[in-house]
């Protein structure tokens, strides 16, 4: 299950580094849909979600949580090592 995987990586790791996980992990949510020639929209279908929703995630909105750009990456193909890599190169 997703959630199971995402929990170890959101957690504990990084005190005071969540803002700047979260920002790599909205970087890194642009960069692949961007080399996946994906549009916000494609995106948001396969999320279940809408345009205006991976925007926000795009753009580390306030509303946005670190746990659902983890599960939005690993949804999209993002392996957990890759993800993993990119929280802790934000640390």
């Amino acid at each position: 299950m997703v959630s199971d995987i995402a929990t170890p990586l959101c957690s504990g790791g990084v005190t005071g580094g969540r803002e700047g996980s979260k920002l790599a992990l909205a970087d890194y949510l642009r960069e692949l849909r961007t080399r996946n020639s994906w549009t916000q929209s494609q995106v948001a279908r396969r999320l279940g979600s809408s345009q205006s929703r991976v925007a926000k995630m795009e753009a580390a909105d306030a509303s946005v949580s670190l746990d659902l750009l983890v599960k939005s990456l690993l949804a999209l193909g993002a392996s957990r090592s890759e993800v993993g890599s990119v929280i802790g190169k934000a640390a």
